[in-house]
Order: C-alpha cells, then sequence, then structure tokens
C-alpha cells in the first residue's frame, strides 16, 4: 500500500501545486492562529487551481463545530484536521457532515484512548508541541491505533522520515516544518526530496500477493 503523503501548513497556490506535482495526496491549510494561517479567500483560491483528486483538509484548534463544517463544505474541503482540545461530541458532530476527519493529538495525550468513541477517520500522532517541528520518542506512537488508522507527524525531514516508517508503519506521514525555507514557505528540493524518502520507503517494502492489498480506511480521491 502506497504511504499516504500530506503536506501541511500550505499558504499559497505555487506550493500547493509544487507538493501535489511532487507526488503528495494531501495539503493542509491552517486556519489557527500560526505563522502558516491562511483567509478564506486564499483558501479557496488554493482548492480551485488544485487537481479534483487532491484531498484538502482544513486544519482548526478548538474551532466551534458549527463553524467548521461551514468552513470545510464552502470551500469544498475533503476533510478537516481537528488539532486542539475538541471533545467527543465535537468530533463526533463534525464528523458526521464532513467526509472525513483527522483528530491530532500529542503522543503523550490522555485522549488517545477515546479516539476510537469519536468518530474521526485518522488519528495523527504529533509530539508534545505540536506545530513545533520537534521530532519525539517514535516507540510512543506505536500500538496507539491501528495502523490503517494512523499518520505520524512532528518533526519529520527527508533525511528521517523513512526510519519513521520503518518503526512504526503508519497509514501516512504529515510534514510542514521539515520541507521549509521559512514558515509557511516550501523548499522544493526538500518537499520533492522527502517525498521521494516515502516514496522509495514504499518500493523497498515487500509487495503483498495479488488479493491481499489494504487500501485503507478511505478513498479521498471519490470524496
Amino acid at each position: 500500500m502506497k504511504t499516504f503523503v500530506k503536506i501541511c501548513g500550505i499558504t499559497n497556490e505555487a506550493d500547493a501545486l509544487l507538493a501535489v506535482g511532487l507526488g503528495a495526496d494531501s495539503v493542509g491549510l491552517i486556519f489557527a492562529p500560526s505563522s502558516r494561517q491562511v483567509s478564506l479567500a486564499t483558501a479557496g483560491d488554493i482548492v480551485r487551481r488544485l487537481p479534483p483528486e487532491t484531498l484538502v483538509v482544513g486544519v482548526f484548534r478548538d474551532e466551534a463545530p458549527l463553524r467548521v463544517v461551514e468552513i470545510a463544505n464552502q470551500l469544498g474541503f475533503g476533510g478537516v484536521q481537528l488539532h486542539g482540545n475538541e471533545s467527543v461530541a465535537d468530533v463526533q458532530y463534525i464528523s458526521e457532515r464532513v467526509p472525513l476527519v483527522i483528530k491530532a493529538l500529542a503522543a503523550t495525550s490522555a485522549g488517545i484512548p477515546r479516539f476510537a468513541e469519536s468518530g474521526a477517520d485518522l488519528l495523527l500522532i504529533d509530539g508534545p508541541n505540536p506545530g513545533s517541528g520537534e521530532v519525539f520518542d517514535w516507540s510512543l506512537a506505536e500500538g496507539v491505533a491501528h495502523a490503517d488508522q494512523l499518520i505520524v507527524s512532528g518533526g519529520l525531514t527527508p533525511q528521517n522520515v523513512a526510519s519513521a516508517l520503518g518503526q512504526i508503519h503508519p497509514y501516512g506521514v504529515d510534514v510542514a516544518t521539515g520541507v521549509e525555507m521559512a514558515p509557511g514557505v516550501k523548499d522544493p528540493r526538500k518537499l520533492k526530496a522527502f517525498v521521494d524518502a516515502v516514496r522509495d520507503y514504499d518500493e523497498d517494502r515487500e509487495v503483498p500477493e495479488y488479493g491481499d492489498v489494504d487500501d485503507g480506511p478511505f478513498d479521498w480521491s471519490r470524496s
């Protein structure tokens, strides 16, 4: 199965198109306060330029659930990522109204055991300071959720992403800081190196027998 690659913190059309052109499956647009935060207008421009099969994910932190749903549907996002202290009820509400929900939690979060009841499709495991680009102890992500539901983030770079994949075997990886030349500005060389490292890892893995391929928990191209 091909590893799902999400490039987060996209702030402009050029970087979004570059990420997809280099082989990323998804781009993340941040609406929470951040150096990578985008406006609704900018997000709309980015979505309109991307191929329809690209999964565009809106990233929110402790936003009102109704507002999350409104923005996602207004801009045509395929999914949202909840990066705050959203309650199980809030995540359930959003999950019923948005095609795909990613719940992001720190590797040491006490909320991880409640992921299954939240209704979220994927669990993104980050370091203790989400968004900082700091590497965490990857062993903390082992076994926290089924591999088909797990995305790993936090300090990933072209140099270490293959090691993270080899240790945790997640469904996907998420990167922002590790492929930037400045906050919100992607570095084409780092971006290409990151995607290439993931795809090289995929090629080196044992190819399953026909009929044993796992397509993952969802098909983002059909959302």
